[in-house]
């Protein structure tokens, strides 16, 4: 038997700059290429180079991008996982979970220990933090851990904690994915020849270190293909956003489409499975870049697949997650947060 108590859920993402300025992308990628979980290479080496070059020269390059696709509201990601919080949590009212969803952010705003502290203030007693990454890696997933961790360790009391590790292969992702696709074939009236997966890159030697991102990639895109009835050949599994001159997983995605493209492949449609919300690398790097480097390489018909976004499947789906995750906390109305 448990008692009542007052239950939230923190919806956690990667981050965002606070704007599409060099300045502000300064203080965003310092705090994230800073982060051991992120580049596992000793301190002595990383933090030199970080500081001595990449943060002298990547900030204006990557400023630029963001102003591609920067909106009154701010950035793609930030909109969505705003909208992401607000509708789960109408979701879990509806159900009869007065648990109340906040967003919060491994680097940039609004912190994840910033959040935890407003929950405390509020009298909130339990708290489940929900990564909106379905695939674990440590990278991600462990990185977010050690921020709560990191709060947990400043503070004086906490809430009790529940963590989701990933739901790569909940049916409800799995379908609200397959949906996605469906609508846009009836959208489009048709398919293209090929449908590309491309998730974002790890280095190898993280897998080899036993991350379970990679495998947890391919197990998604194999039950999205089944739940799609496609072929072996009719779909690729890539990965995107390669970092550095290691080796990262493999097949790269832009030699992928400009390879598809040279072998014949007219029409293709590329997803992003691994991100929920539209971002820098969907809309930039997969829909402008790998887009302009298949058709330069003879491609005819690009069709990017938008993440999943507020689609009304994937509420449902984080919902459920939720709603699992939350079994066995009877919870009672918080005040106003």
């Amino acid at each position: 038997m448990t008692t009542e108590k007052s239950t939230a859920v923190l919806l956690c993402n990667l981050g965002t700059p606070d704007a599409p300025t060099p300045a502000a992308l300064r203080r965003y990628l310092s705090q994230f290429l800073s982060d051991p979980r992120v580049v596992e290479i000793p301190r002595l080496f990383w933090l030199p180079l970080l500081h001595g070059v990449i943060l002298r020269v990547r900030p204006s390059r990557s400023a630029a991008k963001y102003a591609s696709m920067w909106s009154d509201a701010g950035s793609p990601l930030a909109v969505w996982t705003q909208r992401q919080a607000d509708l789960l949590g109408q979701r879990l009212r509806e159900s009869g979970l007065p648990a109340p969803v906040l967003p919060a952010m491994r680097y940039g705003q609004p912190a994840v220990g910033a959040q935890l502290q407003g929950l405390l203030d509020a009298e909130v007693q339990r708290v489940l933090v929900l990564p909106l990454y379905p695939q674990y890696s440590a990278a991600t997933t462990a990185s977010l851990f050690d921020g709560v961790a990191d709060w947990v360790r400043r503070s004086r009391r906490y809430p009790e904690l529940r963590f989701v590790n990933d739901y790569h292969d909940h049916p409800d992702y799995i379908a609200a994915l397959a949906g996605s696709v469906r609508a846009h074939w009836e959208g489009k009236g048709q398919r293209a020849q090929h449908l590309v997966m491309s998730f974002h890159g790890i280095p190898e030697r993280n897998v080899r270190l036993g991350d379970p991102y990679a495998d947890q990639c391919r197990n998604t895109a194999r039950l999205l293909a089944q739940a799609l009835q496609l072929q072996s050949e009719q779909h690729t599994v890539t990965f995107q956003s390669r970092f550095g001159p290691a080796q990262w997983l493999q097949p790269y995605t832009e030699p992928t489409l400009q390879a598809l493209a040279k072998a014949g492949t007219r029409s293709v449609e590329v997803m992003c499975p691994g991100f929920v919300s539209d971002c820098l690398e969907t809309l930039e790097e997969i829909n402008m870049e790998v887009r302009h480097a298949f058709l330069q390489a003879g491609g005819q018909a690009f069709h990017y697949i938008p993440c999943l976004n507020d689609s009304p499947a994937w509420i449902a789906a984080l919902g459920r997650i939720a709603e699992q995750h939350l079994a066995g906390w009877k919870t009672v109305p918080t005040r106003s947060i």
